[in-house]
Formats: C-alpha cells, structure tokens, sequence
C-alpha cells in the first residue's frame, strides 16, 4: 500500500481551542526533525467554542494542517474514528489536545517503530490526574480485566503510534460503541511501550463528567464481553436452587408436622429480593439488546460537515 505521508497525527478537538497554537507549534518542532512529509488533523468534536474557526485559521497558513468538522458531538472515541479514516500517513499517531500527551514524546514513538513494531504504546509514568479519576480508572480496568478475562496496563490510554495497517484494520471495524484502544489491542499486531511523561492539563478542565466515565465503562464492557450475561444466569440459577430448596423444606415440613414460621418480613423480603434479581439481569439483558438495535440501524459513526486541506470530498 502507498501511502501519501510519513506521519498522520489525529487529535479529537473539544474546548481546545486557546491550546491549538501551542498545540502545533510544539507538534512542527518534534516533526520537523523526523519528516517533513507529515500532517496535523484537527477534529473538532462540535466544540461549542471557537475551535473550528481556529482550526480553519491555522489550516489556511500551514498545508500540514488538515481540519475536519463535525455536525454533532459524536465523543471522543468517535472523532478519532473519522480522523483515522482521513489520515493518509505510513504510520498514525493518536493524541489529546490538552498538552497531557507531549509533541516531544513524538520521536521516541517513531523511532521504535523502526524496530519492526506495529503498535508503540506510549506508557505513562506517572499520571497527572486527580486522585479520584486515578481510583476510577483503576477500578475499570480491574472490573473490565475480570469481565473480559484479560489484562489491560492502566498506565496506557490512545496515545500512541500506530503503523498504516493497524489503522487499516481498525477502520474496517464496524462497531458502534468504539473504544479505540481496546479495539487496537483486540486487532493483535506486534507492539511495544515506551515510557513517557504524563503532563498536567495545560488548561481548563476535563470534558469527562463522572456521568460519562461511567457511560464509557458500561459501552466498553458490554461492547467486549458476554459475562455480564453469564452472571445473570448464574443468579438466576441459585435464586432458583433456593426457591427449589424452601419448596422442599415446605413439603417435608408438611408431612413430618415441622412448624413452619409463618411471617410477614420473611415474605416481604422475598419478593423484594426475587424482583431486584430479575430486574437487574432484565436490565443486563436490556442493555445488550439496546447494543444490538444501535448496530443494526447502521447510522454513521460520524458526520463531517466541513473540512479542510482534506484534498478528498467529504464521504462519511
């Protein structure tokens, strides 16, 4: 396969707009050295402050700047997705846009790759988080771990270098609930970490409510692993042995004169417990299903709007 550039660096853009200038500036720097053939894209994720105009701003000065604008916010995972699908290099770096992953870091990623590797990771020291998305994320991936029969580095997220065919066979992939590098993990090409520092966030704050957090780990959960159903079942089936069990104590109790301690809490408590059960794996079940019905309609992952120096019509 040819490919047009060297490098492809795609960055999902939401509420990042006063860190774009020091974002390429930094980005021009660590490339320079390695390629001039290279290309920035820009994917402004519905941003509800002045990034596309930035976007657009510094793509009009500099031709390595690719932009593509999204109709609607379809989250993080998803504009990766559409950056990933424009990009036209030999090998694919995917980064944020706060500045917590480094342009600097850039060369050591390539230059490992020179190895023979597919997949460079890069593996964070030392995270610059707070302490409770610290807890939380390690937490996921020990939940997901067990759920999947897997083990996933909590110290690596999508940041990373990726070659021109692991992004090929990630865009062939047509899940709906996207979790990118659960999928590139899931793909198996030859890979590697190098270590890294793990800035803090340049400015702002984290777009990433605990409402989404927690909406990510169930989409990422359920989209990568049956087990959850496989519990349903297996509550199922001991709710069912005890219910089998009383039965008997009620039968025997019966015919051998046993007083039976008749009581309003025990039944009660029954009920309650019998209906939590069967609404939980409903639930479970439910969520399944809804996965299914997102997949079937088939609706586009992403819809460009507006692009620039994309030097291809907009398709998705």
């Amino acid at each position: 396969m040819e490919y047009k550039r060297e490098i492809s660096v795609v960055i999902p853009e939401y509420c990042g707009a006063s860190m774009i200038p020091q974002l390429l500036e930094r980005l021009h720097n660590s490339l320079s050295p390695i390629t001039t053939n290279y290309e920035v894209i820009l994917v402004n994720d519905c941003s509800p402050d002045n990034t596309w105009e930035e976007i657009v701003r510094f793509a009009k000065d500099d031709k390595h700047v690719v932009g593509l604008n999204l109709a609607r916010n379809c989250g993080q995972q998803n504009a990766i997705t559409a950056g990933c699908k424009y990009a036209k290099g030999k090998y694919v770096v995917v980064m944020d846009c706060d500045l917590q992953n480094r342009p600097e870091d850039l060369p050591a990623l390539y230059y490992k790759a020179q190895e023979g590797f597919d997949i460079v990771y890069a593996r964070r020291v030392k995270k610059q988080f707070g302490w409770w998305k610290t807890k939380t994320s390690a937490w996921f991936h020990r939940v997901y771990d067990w759920m999947a029969d897997s083990k996933t580095d909590e110290s690596i997220a999508e940041f990373g270098l990726y070659s021109g065919r692991v992004i090929a066979a990630y865009n062939n992939m047509r899940e709906v609930s996207r979790s990118f590098g659960f999928l590139i993990s899931y793909l198996g090409f030859k890979s590697t970490a190098v270590e890294i520092q793990h800035d803090a966030r340049a400015e702002g704050e984290t777009s990433y409510t605990l409402s989404k957090l927690i909406k990510l780990a169930f989409d990422t959960i359920i989209s990568n692993s049956t087990k959850p159903l496989i519990i349903a079942v297996i509550m199922g089936f001991i709710l069912s042995s005890v219910a089998f069990l009383m039965a008997v104590y009620n039968v025997v109790a019966y015919f051998f004169d046993m007083a039976i301690v008749r009581g309003y809490t025990s039944t009660i408590f029954s009920i309650w417990f019998a209906t939590g059960i069967l609404l939980f794996m409903m639930g479970i079940l439910g969520l399944y299903i809804g996965k299914i019905f997102e997949q079937v309609k088939e609706r586009p992952m992403f819809i460009v709007m507006d692009e620039i120096n994309t030097g291809v019509d907009s398709e998705k």
